[in-house]
């Protein structure tokens, strides 16, 4: 099965030396995760917009605002959930939603 991680919160750190810290965070948690990372994803840069069923297009942010995601694969949505509780953007206090998905096509 494969789970969509969204990131919530968190930021970029200051100091390029703050940032390579971060970043050596996030290679060390993929390395950890091997193969059950299908996609390591990206951080979002805060533009969206959001397209109602009437067609009409809101910008900015609706709710909380997500700063990213990943997809990894795992066996069932605990284990999922038990990988990305090890996830270096909680440590920034941020926090990570995992989404079940399932295939149609």
């Amino acid at each position: 099965m494969k789970y969509l991680l969204v990131y919530y919160g968190g930021s970029m750190p200051d100091t390029p030396a703050q940032q390579a810290r971060v970043m050596k965070q996030w290679t060390t948690w993929f390395t950890k995760l091997g193969p059950a990372v299908v996609d390591p994803g990206n951080p979002f840069s805060g533009g969206v917009n959001k397209i109602k069923a009437d067609g009409t297009v809101a910008t900015g942010p609706v709710g909380q605002r997500a700063s990213g995601y990943s997809i990894i694969e795992a066996p069932s949505l605990d284990k999922a959930t038990k990988l990305a509780k090890t996830c270096p953007v909680i440590k920034g206090g941020a926090s990570v939603a995992v989404y079940e998905t399932f295939n149609v096509m």
